[in-house]
């Protein structure tokens, strides 16, 4: 009875969801791996783009293909697009954070380099992360990826 229930509700879910589709499915359903299943596919179907849409969500390849760039996705333009920051972000978040609140040290020196800040411009660089801390590290499990955009912002 309960996975009669269960068919049921997804089923009804999907219905109500591809209800909202309309149009070209990739502007509808955004990217991710249900967008490169359903390529070409999916624009004239409702049931198709409920499926592409909840592959896109359910897979949370969404949210990895907007940060990478792919996976049919685009980064967003403030997004700090270095890999090597990247990389050392994954590594060092936590001694990052540190550098950060106190506005210098070895890791802040190093992740400055990294994205190609000039030696003259570190101080108003550093200055600018530590006044914004809190809007970079906005909670104690705030994700990398989060941090990455939340410094492109700050430091505008």
């Amino acid at each position: 009875m309960k996975k009669v229930f269960v068919a049921i509700l997804v089923v009804a879910s999907l219905v109500i969801a591809g209800t909202a589709f309309a149009g070209q499915a990739t502007s509808n359903t955004g990217c991710g791996l249900g967008t490169m299943l359903f390529k070409n596919n999916a624009d004239n179907s409702i049931l198709l783009q409920a499926f592409q849409a909840t592959t896109n969500y359910t897979a949370w390849n969404q949210t990895f293909g907007i940060t990478t760039g792919t996976s049919e996705c685009q980064q967003p333009k403030d997004f700090v697009s270095n890999e090597q920051a990247t990389e050392f972000m994954v590594a060092n978040m936590d001694n990052l954070a540190r550098d950060i609140s106190q506005g210098r040290g070895e890791t802040l020196d190093a992740f400055a380099e990294l994205l190609g800040v000039p030696s003259e411009k570190r101080p108003e660089f550093y200055a600018s992360l530590q006044g914004g801390f809190a809007r970079i590290f906005t909670s104690p499990n705030v994700q990398m990826a989060s941090v990455m955009d939340n410094i492109s912002t700050v430091s505008k």
